[in-house]
């Protein structure tokens, strides 16, 4: 064997050839599917695109060390399999199936003799990893206030919404918005009086960049959530120009905004509804319309995929807006029902349960947008009475909504809103 001896008290015999650390890392990160494993060695474990054997081994000394390490946290998605190659493990013959399946982990491996064979000496969790800043600010773009429109508004960590900002992009309403890489924005989509498919990135500054042209579907009032702490998802909304054709495709974001291509949905086909993130890594998709009013919604787990729909809880309505608040929450609010607009609103757990219909704050409205603000606040602004209004309602880090706060540039509706920033 080799490796490092500070001390012999029991004095063993045997040569043992030194190395500067006692343990020497292949710098070579594993993403293959199988590697076989010498002693002496630690070794970075990347399971993101597969789960991964373990090859031990086929001959071992008492004190021979092995040490595996997690290096993506995606062991509890993709889990590691040791082969003891013949060996023993824990006592147990080879034919005993040794799976390591927890995000963090690492396994620090001493082989003991014949009888128990490798031994976990430790088989640790890192139980914390490095956790982003939150996002402090926000963007309200794009809209009608009679024609399509590309202005935005920037809003402070302060929930104080800024003044017109000359718009990038093509002018356009009921597009959608998301934040991805943690502190910048992305709009996509949208209609002109034709739907389309093109992108605008938002820098971690507010600063909108021209258009992308577009992957996937051209669709117009669709929805969009964080997903999986920096990514996002576009879903849903009406494919054609003419009303009536909905769908339920969706869109993922990279940490870097790149579109990906279309996933076939999952639920009812619809538009008009609203989404935000939860429960730091997932999503929720809610309400909407089908021809008639919805209350459902479809959760989004922690790597884009979209589940069965929920009956919903709460009024069914559409043309509402959704944002996350505290730092584990959502929140929907306002909307169009059968019988007028509204202001309620509908808060979500950390575990995706919507909550019942609390008693609405401010002017009932339809075709507003939201976005968290602040670190752990939400804001809604803009929308439609009857006519295109220019005000806020601030949302605390416990849900309450507050009262109208007068607008700050041009009124319209349809715009859509997503955080960016990690500075206040």
């Amino acid at each position: 064997m080799s490796g490092t001896i500070g001390s012999n008290i029991l004095s063993h015999s045997g040569t043992v050839a030194e190395t500067a650390a006692g343990l020497n890392w292949v710098s070579d990160v594993v993403t293959a599917s199988t590697v076989t494993v010498e002693s002496g060695n630690g070794y970075w474990i990347n399971t993101t695109s597969n789960a991964c054997t373990i090859t031990l081994p086929a001959s071992a000394e008492a004190g021979d060390n092995i040490v595996i390490v997690d290096f993506a946290r995606t062991w509890g998605t993709n889990n590691v399999t040791l082969d003891s190659n013949g060996l023993n493990f824990q006592g147990n013959a080879d034919t005993y199936e040794v799976k390591y399946s927890t995000d963090g982990q690492s396994v620090n491996l001493i082989y003991s003799d014949s009888t128990k064979g490798w031994i976990p000496l430790e088989d640790d969790v890192a139980a914390d990893e490095p956790v982003a800043p939150p996002t402090q600010r926000a963007i309200f773009a794009f809209g009608n206030n009679g024609s399509p429109v590309n202005m935005s508004n920037l809003v402070s960590s302060s929930g104080v919404v800024g003044a017109d900002v000359t718009g990038v992009g093509t002018a356009r309403q009921y597009a959608a918005a998301v934040t991805f890489g943690g502190d910048k924005a992305i709009f996509g989509y949208g209609t002109t009086g034709s739907n389309v498919s093109l992108t605008n990135l938002v820098s971690n500054e507010g600063v909108v960049a021209s258009d992308v042209s577009g992957v996937g579907q051209a669709r117009n009032a669709l929805a969009a959530s964080t997903y999986g702490l920096d990514k996002g998802i576009f879903g849903y909304g009406e494919s054609s120009d003419s009303p009536g054709t909905r769908v339920g495709t969706t869109n993922l974001v990279s940490n870097t905004g790149v579109v990906g291509s279309d996933v076939s949905g999952v639920g009812t086909s619809r538009t008009l509804l609203a989404a935000a993130g939860y429960g730091l890594d997932k999503g929720i998709f809610a309400y909407g319309w089908t021809g008639s009013y919805l209350s459902m919604s479809n959760l989004i787990n922690n790597v884009g995929v979209a589940a069965s729909d929920v009956s919903g809880v709460g009024t069914a309505r559409r043309n509402l807006a959704a944002a996350s608040y505290s730092t584990d929450k959502a929140i929907f609010g306002y909307g169009l029902k059968s019988g007028g607009r509204v202001g309620i609103t509908n808060l979500v757990s950390n575990l995706g349960v919507i909550a019942s219909d609390t008693s609405g704050v401010g002017t009932s409205r339809q075709d507003v947008a939201a976005s968290r603000y602040g670190g752990d606040k939400a804001i809604f602004a803009y929308g439609y009475t009857g006519s295109v209004v220019s005000m806020s309602n601030l949302v605390n880090n416990s849900g309450v909504v507050a009262a109208d706060v007068t607008g700050v540039g041009t009124a319209r509706y349809g715009s859509a809103a997503a955080g960016y920033s990690y500075s206040a």
